[in-house]
This record gives structure tokens, C-alpha cells and sequence, in this order.
């Protein structure tokens, strides 16, 4: 299987490659949109600043690759939220997979959102064989509201989407690389569809 990493400076690449290698899997760390496109699983990590990402993506074009793919692709925590319309972070338009906007959490509660917490309403394919509310690991200051295409949610200051799902289109809030077992199976659900 070829899997493929877009690489346009987010922090969490070499944890996603880590988590991917424990599980069995080589992956290749990219901007190149050949090699993306023919990858059998694409993968868009993100730690950072959503104006900043954004003008990576476009700097390689990427921005117009990406909403393109037709295979699997999973946004993981900034990589999620630029899969939506628009971030409040930066004031910044993101790829428009998912028509919504990301906000900020209020000044009700510590921001950013850092440690574990409870995945709940969990459907599709991504959770197969995951019960209950398992804890998954956040780290974020902005959150993608409750929309139809949500697949789990988590409360922290409001409940919010915490997975969401578009056709080929994959998006988590939370870390699967950095989750332990239940993460691990995440990714490989993720590694299945």
C-alpha cells in the first residue's frame, strides 16, 4: 500500500511516520502532487497556525491538489480544520471540503485544550470496533461545530465535532498517532476503508 504524508511544514509528520511504522506500515513524506495522487491513502497531519499552513499549501500548489483526491485522506487536528470553508485562526480560508467554519473556544475554559479526553457518538468505518467512549488525545485551540458530517463528538467549553467524514474525506480533532492502542486503531480502520 502506498500511503502519503503531505508535508507542508506541520509539526506532527515524524510522530504520524513513527505511529504508522509501529503498525507495519511505510509511508512517504511529500509535496509532491504526482506522488499524492497516486498514493493508495493520503494523510494530512497538522500542528501549527492555520494562515501559515495555508500559505504552504498554495506555495505548492497543494490547495487545488488536495480537495481534488479521489482516495481516502484523513486531516488530522490542523489538517482537519483546513479541510473546512474557513478558520477563525488567522482569519483564513481553508480547502472548503466541509462547508463550515472553525471557531475558537471561548475564555470560559483553558485554551489550548491539551491532554486527554472522551470520544463519543462514534460512527463510520474509523471507529470499527471501538466501543464506548474511548479517551483520545487533543491538543487545540479552535474546533469544527457540530455539522451533519460529523462521525464523533467530544465536549470541552461546547460539544463539537471531534471526526467528521465526507465521502473520501476523513477529518480528527484529536492525535491517533499520540492515542496509544485506541488511536492505533483508528489509523488502521483509517488504513482499511
Amino acid at each position: 500500500m502506498k500511503i502519503a504524508i503531505i508535508d507542508y511544514g506541520a509539526g506532527n509528520v515524524q510522530s504520524v511516520l513513527f505511529a504508522l511504522k509501529r503498525l507495519g506500515y511505510a509511508a512517504t513524506v511529500t509535496t509532491d502532487p504526482g506522488l499524492i495522487r497516486s498514493a493508495d491513502k493520503v494523510i494530512f497531519p497538522g500542528v501549527g497556525e492555520a494562515s501559515t499552513a495555508m500559505v504552504r499549501l498554495k506555495a505548492t500548489k497543494l490547495d487545488q491538489v488536495i480537495p481534488a483526491l479521489q482516495q481516502p485522506v484523513l486531516g488530522i487536528c490542523l489538517g482537519m480544520q483546513l479541510l473546512c470553508r474557513y478558520t477563525e485562526e488567522g482569519n483564513t480560508n481553508g480547502l472548503g471540503i466541509f462547508d463550515t467554519d472553525v471557531v475558537r473556544f471561548s475564555n470560559r475554559v483553558k485554551v489550548p485544550q491539551i491532554g486527554w479526553n472522551t470520544v463519543a457518538n462514534c460512527k463510520s468505518d474509523l471507529f470499527r470496533g471501538i466501543t464506548g467512549e474511548p479517551y483520545l488525545y487533543f491538543v487545540h485551540s479552535y474546533y469544527v461545530p457540530l455539522i451533519p458530517e460529523c462521525i464523533a463528538t467530544t465536549g470541552y467549553d461546547t460539544t463539537f465535532s471531534s471526526a467528521i467524514q465526507k465521502e473520501n474525506f476523513y477529518g480528527v480533532q484529536f492525535h491517533p498517532e499520540k492515542s496509544g492502542e485506541v488511536g492505533a486503531q483508528v489509523l488502521t480502520n483509517f488504513l482499511n476503508v
